[in-house]
């Protein structure tokens, strides 16, 4: 099972969204940015190393939010380790999607996003996920 992670990053009460080039598989669906972890990555490390190079930013990950398995209708699995990420440095560079927009909670459930992503992205819309970091330490992201 190929071992995925992805940001929530989170600015002024809205995540951030990308979309896929028509080049890339699964073409102009919508995600969370992200990608595959490398042999000897931790989750973590992964994702502040994806994050640098699809955006061009430095980010400070926060608490693991939620973790999905999905198997695709070709067969492919995958399991997704979602991160809120609040704090980076460096702007915002677009650097390998065909769009990147900073979208309202409420509106996620508008984007044709990947499969895997579309209960997430509907728990977020409705606030049963908070995108917060609480100061208390049992936190996990539930509400």
């Amino acid at each position: 099972m190929k071992q995925v992670v992805a940001a929530l990053i989170v600015r002024e009460n809205k995540i951030l969204v990308c979309q896929r080039t028509r080049h890339q598989p699964m073409p102009l669906k919508w995600e969370f940015p992200g990608g595959k972890i490398e042999p000897g990555e931790t989750a973590q490390a992964a994702l502040i190393r994806e994050l640098e190079e699809e955006l061009g930013i430095v980010a400070r990950i926060g608490p693991e939010i939620e973790t999905i398995r999905h198997r695709y209708k070709s067969g492919a699995s995958v399991e997704l380790h979602f991160f809120l990420v609040e704090e980076f440095s460096g702007e915002i560079q677009n650097r390998i999607f065909r769009a990147v927009c900073w979208a309202e909670k409420e509106e996620l459930p508008d984007y044709d996003f990947l499969e895997a992503d579309v209960e997430l992205v509907k728990e977020i819309a409705a606030g049963k996920l908070s995108l917060r970091q609480e100061t208390d330490k049992s936190w996990k992201g539930r509400s």
